[in-house]
């Protein structure tokens, strides 16, 4: 697999080219690393991430969770960076861009993952440094991310620049089955 930014048409697309070892990734390239994008999401919930699954998860629905980004990332209502370490993926971020007319500024930080075996790397803040550049490239200026409260990142985002909004109790089912609160953060790129 080439990655996109590696393909001057695809990064030129929205203007933006991501540093190595962070590559934006085209719906194709997306489709032809369903494997590897599955087996960090199973790693990562496996882990502990509160990233939308609950264990047990198979490799199959977790390809499919990416698999059914496709239609998104094609219509560029949404992108997809991951940060390689060699052939493989070692962590991934979407931007997702809010679609109504009065949010035309907006987009939301999801499923930042980094592999267990990739941690303490530098990985995530290379992987949030160039979410900033490509929503910047895209007009969107105020990014908006949830967390599971406790989690590893939400430390993690204050020294990217977010802010805390605050935290919903009970927002949602981790990957072991309890309820976790989330804490909610923005960020103004401008």
């Amino acid at each position: 697999m080439t990655p996109s930014n590696s393909n001057p048409s695809n990064s030129a697309a929205c203007g933006f080219q991501p540093k190595a070892p962070v590559f934006l990734l085209s719906p194709e390239d997306v489709r032809s690393s369903l494997n590897q994008l599955g087996e960090l999401l199973l790693a990562c919930v496996e882990d502990g991430a509160g990233i939308g699954f609950i264990l047990p998860l198979s490799i199959e629905k977790a390809e499919a969770f990416w698999e059914s980004r496709l239609p998104e990332l094609q219509t560029r209502d949404a992108f997809l960076m991951v940060a390689r370490e060699g052939d493989e993926i070692a962590g991934v971020v979407m931007l997702a861009l809010a679609p109504q007319n009065n949010g035309l500024h907006r987009a939301e930080v999801a499923k930042l993952m980094v592999h267990p075996n990739h941690r303490r790397k530098g990985i995530a803040r290379k992987l949030m440094t160039a979410i900033d550049g490509l929503a910047l490239s895209l007009d969107r200026w105020l990014l908006v991310l949830d967390t599971v409260t406790g989690d590893r990142a939400e430390n993690l985002y204050p020294t990217c620049g977010f802010r805390k909004v605050g935290v919903i109790p009970n927002y949602a089912y981790g990957s072991h089955g309890s309820l976790d609160a989330t804490t909610v953060f923005y960020k103004d790129l401008r």
